[in-house]
């Protein structure tokens, strides 16, 4: 993650934080987030998971209530909806790594063994500014997932075994080419009955199937794309039965591009994962970046803050997306 904007700033005076009890099997209440935190001068909502609430009206209402700063002690699918009402608001935003798998913590260098020391940047923080990922208005700061990937997503048992559902249900998903046949269109390039589509805020640094792997930085201003067709769906099924990802390669589109990424489909809904969150969005789903539109702000010493590597230069996506264009356009004609 790039320091970009990278400058100390003071403490809020009204922070205010929703803290999901839920997330990361407790890890909120294993941590004593809402006790450290109110300590530290913060309103906390603690979410009550018997009376589910619409997080993007509760935060807009803490808002207009006065908060001067924005936080959420969860997973990426509660972070994103409360980042969207803070850029929205043009107010700083914390994360709390208390979910599953955080990838947008990471990715920001923060310490997920240790969700408590996110709160150090209530009192002695500075701030990046990152982009924002958005599908037909619905903030994603990660990806939105289809195909392949949205139908794990979709399934109960992901939230808690993300690696042991995808190797259960993405080879029978492959070997029978379910669900709707997409049509992805980035600029030029068009990608016909792709299998599996992740469109992600930033590109991934590693061609990574299962969308696990990191982003070189949160602030390029560009889109990933990955867009996966099984050449030959049964062979896929038995190799990741048997253990093995090559077969999943197998057709892959990987580019950045700052345009925007439309999906379509053969039908009028397509189930969709928003951050992990299973949606259901109507066609043609539009997915745009908007650049360091979120305020973040994080401790001033985090873990994983070293400098990583640069995002692709244009010309290379543009040697990467004419090689796919000549190459995808009529491979699958049947």
């Amino acid at each position: 993650m790039t320091e970009n904007a990278f400058r100390p700033v003071t403490a809020a005076r009204r922070p205010y934080l929703i803290v999901n009890p839920r997330s990361g099997g407790g890890k909120a209440s294993r941590f004593r987030i809402a006790e450290k935190a109110r300590a530290l001068g913060a309103q906390v909502l603690l979410l009550d998971p018997s009376r589910p609430q619409d997080l993007a009206t509760v935060a807009r209402r803490a808002v207009d209530d006065g908060a001067d700063l924005l936080g959420v002690a969860g997973g990426d699918g509660t972070q994103a909806l409360v980042a969207g009402v803070a850029a929205e608001a043009g107010l700083p935003f914390v994360v709390i790594p208390a979910g599953t798998r955080n990838h947008f913590a990471m990715d920001l260098g923060l310490d997920r063994d240790d969700p408590s020391a996110a709160l150090e940047a209530l009192t002695d923080g500075v701030e990046l500014r990152v982009d924002l990922g958005f599908a037909d208005g619905r903030v994603f700061v990660n990806n939105v997932s289809f195909g392949a990937y949205a139908a794990l997503v979709q399934d109960p048992a992901y939230r808690e075994d993300k690696i042991g559902t995808v190797v259960r249900i993405l080879p029978e998903f492959l070997a029978r080419h379910e669900g709707p046949e997409l049509v992805v269109r980035a600029g030029l390039l068009t990608v016909d009955r792709p299998d599996a589509v992740l469109v992600s805020n930033n590109p991934y640094r590693v061609d990574d199937p299962a969308g696990l792997a990191r982003r070189a930085q949160l602030d390029s201003g560009l889109l990933g794309v990955l867009a996966a067709r099984a050449e030959t769906p049964a062979e896929t099924a038995a190799r990741l039965r048997g253990g093995q990802t090559q077969g999943l390669t197998q057709g892959l589109t990987n580019l950045a591009t700052s345009e925007e990424v439309v999906v379509d489909a053969d039908v009028p809904f397509v189930p969709v994962g928003l951050d992990g969150e299973a949606v259901t969005l109507a066609t043609p789903v539009r997915c745009r970046i908007s650049p360091r539109t979120l305020r973040v702000r994080v401790p001033r010493h985090r873990p994983g803050a070293a400098p990583a590597e640069r995002p692709p230069g244009w010309g290379t996506i543009r040697r990467v997306a004419s090689a796919v264009e000549r190459t995808v356009h009529g491979r699958h004609t049947g």
